[in-house]
Order: structure tokens, then C-alpha cells, then sequence
């Protein structure tokens, strides 16, 4: 059955924004170089679904995902719809949880949703979040600490790392 997927976007000095939500919340933000690219990777996401611009009904949404990107240390509240599978859903859940400011290892990920040997399964979960930022999957890193690929590119998981953590520390010390 085809529902409607609401969406909106924003050229932010970050990246190019889309945020989208269907009945029950916001079920992807979307970065990239091009907001013509968001949105047809929007449209492959949600292809049984109709695909509607709507700037006014997704504009609190949007401004909170601005708002995140230029003050990390303010959470990011938003009511989430994710679409996965049961296992995508549990590594982004725990994903939603890891503090700003803190990395961890695709290991641990899978240490803690009980499938130790699961590494791969788990960042080929982080590579379908659709919901960047909100799910952090910019917060995972390899065992050794590298940082290996982001679905938003590399260079913008290095700037977001460096920014949460500047705002982790800001905080700490204040």
C-alpha cells in the first residue's frame, strides 16, 4: 500500500539537507553535494511511495536538523519512522544512543546487540541509515580507530566528529 513521504530541502554551508517523514515521523535526513541527487535518492528509498515537497509542514524538523549542525551539544529531537530490517533497526537504535562526542568501534556495536562477530553486518547497517545525524552512524569507527567510509562521504564524518567533539569539550568545561 503506498503512503505519502513529506519532504524538504536545504542548502546548508555542511552539506545539502533533505529531511522527509511519512505518518509516523521523520524517516530520512538525507545529506549530499546536490539536493537533485537527495531527492532521487528519496525517491529510490520510499519508489512505492508518493513522494510530495512540503517546506512549510517540514519546517521544525528541518530547522532542528540546522540547528544540530551548527550546535551539536543541542540534541537533535526528532520523532523517527525507521525503515529496515529487525537488524538494521537494532544497530540504529543503538546508534541513536552514543553520546555526542564519543566514538565506538563497529565491534562494540556488535557486542551490544548480542552478535559479536556481526562487524560486517553492522556497518552494512550503518551504511542504509536513513536518517543521518538523528541515527549516528558518523560515530562509528573501525577497531583501530580509523575512520573508514560514511554514506555522506568520509571528509563530512571527520567534520562532524571534530565538531561534536569540540562541543563535548566546550561543554565539559563550562
Amino acid at each position: 500500500m503506498s503512503k505519502k513521504i513529506y519532504y524538504a530541502t536545504y542548502s546548508h554551508p555542511f552539506a545539502e539537507l533533505l529531511v522527509a517523514q511519512d505518518n509516523q515521523g521523520v524517516c530520512a535526513v538525507l545529506l549530499g553535494d546536490h539536493q537533485h541527487d537527495l531527492i532521487t535518492d528519496l525517491q529510490s528509498r520510499f519508489s512505492k511511495d508518493e513522494i510530495i515537497e512540503d517546506k512549510a509542514l517540514l519546517q521544525k524538523n528541518l530547522q532542528r536538523v540546522k540547528d544540530f549542525l551548527t550546535r551539536p551539544d543541542h540534541p537533535l529531537k526528532l520523532k523517527l519512522s525507521l525503515h529496515g530490517t529487525d537488524f538494521q533497526k537494532r544497530v540504529w537504535h543503538v546508534l541513536e544512543k552514543i553520546p555526542i562526542g564519543t566514538t565506538v568501534s563497529y565491534s562494540q556495536i556488535a557486542e551490544q546487540i548480542g552478535q559479536p562477530t556481526a562487524m560486517r553486518a553492522v556497518a552494512g547497517a550503518c551504511a542504509k541509515n536513513p536518517v543521518a545525524l538523528a541515527v549516528a552512524c558518523h560515530r562509528v569507527l573501525r577497531s583501530d580507530g580509523g575512520i573508514s567510509g560514511y554514506r555522506w562521504g568520509v571528509e563530512r564524518k571527520r567534520k562532524l566528529i571534530a565538531l561534536e567533539k569540540k562541543y563535548a569539550t566546550d561543554a565539559a568545561h563550562s
